[in-house]
Formats: C-alpha cells, sequence, structure tokens
C-alpha cells in the first residue's frame, strides 16, 4: 500500500508540473521538511532550506511572470521541456520503494509524459485565447492554471489514492478519444481512396430509318 501511495503521490505531483513547473516542487519541499512526504535518500536535499528557498522563489517568479502580457508566451517555450524535466523528477523522488532502475523508468515516462501532455495542453489554450480575445482573457487562464497546479498537487498529497483514480480515469478518456479520432481519419482516408463508381448508361436500341 505504501508503494501504490507513493506512487500515486509522484504522478499527481508530476500533473501538477504540468500546469506549473516550480509550484508542486516548492510544496514538496515544504511538505517534505514538514515530514508529510518522504522523498527517496537521493532526493532528500528537497527538504533543505536552499532548496525550499529557490525552488519557493522561482514559484513566485513563475506565478508572476505569466500575468504579463506575451512574456506568457515566453515563459511556455522554457516551461514546456522544464515541465517534462520537473515531472520527472518529482516522480522519481517520491518512487523510492521501487527498484531504482524502475524507478528512473517509471518516472521518466509516466511523469515526465504526463507533465509534458498536461503542459502541451496549456500552451494550446493560451494560444487559442490570445488569437481569439487579443490576450485579454490570458490572466484568467492563468489564474486558472495556478489554481490546477495548486488543486491538483496539494490534493495529492492529501488523497494521494483519489487522484491516483483521477488520473486513470482522464487517461483512460482520452485514450478513447485518441483511438476514435484515429479511427475516423482512417475511414475518412478509406473513403477519400476508394474508387468512385460512375452510373452505366442503358443502351438506347436504334430506330430503323
Amino acid at each position: 500500500m505504501d508503494t501504490l501511495i507513493s506512487i500515486c503521490i509522484g504522478l499527481g505531483l508530476a500533473a501538477a508540473c504540468g500546469f506549473r513547473v516550480f509550484l508542486p516542487l516548492a510544496l514538496t519541499s515544504w511538505c517534505a521538511k514538514a515530514g508529510l512526504v518522504n522523498p527517496s535518500d537521493s532526493f532528500a536535499w528537497v527538504a533543505s532550506w536552499p532548496a525550499i528557498i529557490a525552488f519557493s522563489t522561482a514559484c513566485l517568479a513563475e506565478v508572476a511572470g505569466y500575468y504579463i502580457p506575451w512574456f506568457d508566451h515566453i515563459l511556455d517555450t522554457i516551461a514546456t521541456p522544464a515541465a517534462i524535466v520537473a515531472g520527472s523528477l518529482v516522480a522519481v523522488s517520491q518512487f523510492g520503494n521501487l527498484d531504482p532502475m524502475l524507478g528512473w523508468t517509471s518516472g521518466i515516462i509516466g511523469g515526465g509524459g504526463l507533465a509534458g501532455a498536461i503542459q502541451a495542453s496549456t500552451v494550446f489554450t493560451r494560444a487559442t485565447s490570445t488569437a481569439t480575445t487579443g490576450g485579454l482573457a490570458n490572466p484568467i487562464v492563468s489564474t486558472a492554471e495556478n489554481t490546477a497546479a495548486a488543486t491538483v498537487a496539494t490534493a495529492s498529497i492529501i488523497t494521494p489514492l483519489a487522484v491516483g483514480l483521477l488520473l486513470i480515469l482522464v487517461a483512460i478518456v482520452i485514450t478513447r478519444r485518441m483511438i476514435a479520432r484515429a479511427r475516423n481519419r482512417a475511414t475518412a482516408r478509406r473513403n477519400s481512396t476508394s474508387p468512385v463508381s460512375l452510373p452505366t448508361l442503358a443502351a438506347r436500341p436504334c430506330s430503323a430509318a
């Protein structure tokens, strides 16, 4: 059960990294300092004061930066690869009960992939907001992302099993939609390449002159 809880915490924090890179890291550091989470031995440094100060400062700067017009798009360019790295690290930090090779592989694929997918969706949402509202709605998008990051990260520590179940349900829904979309594309491709049958005209008998 402890292993399952650790996996749920790690994946939940990784998902939160998709919304904001440093907010889950800062929360993890504070919770590790308070003894609410137990990172693996190789990540014990996240509970140190230098790590807490660094992650907290970066968190405040990141949150504030997304409210600056056009600068939020620059942050998206940086945050996309950073979210993958942060999601991988925060997941691996909670996989201490697993074999090291399995923990790193699961953290990179599961945590990094989850954070990257969510970050990509936020980039698309902000780009759509900029195109449709000229950036006027971007602060609303940023507030929603901040709230989502804080909520998911906090819930991952308080109720990790519930967050793990939610992530599984979301993964199932996304997978089913991707399969349905792939089938629709395949059907459309077959219909576009199928030969078009022309109607045949019955021969009319020639009348005698």
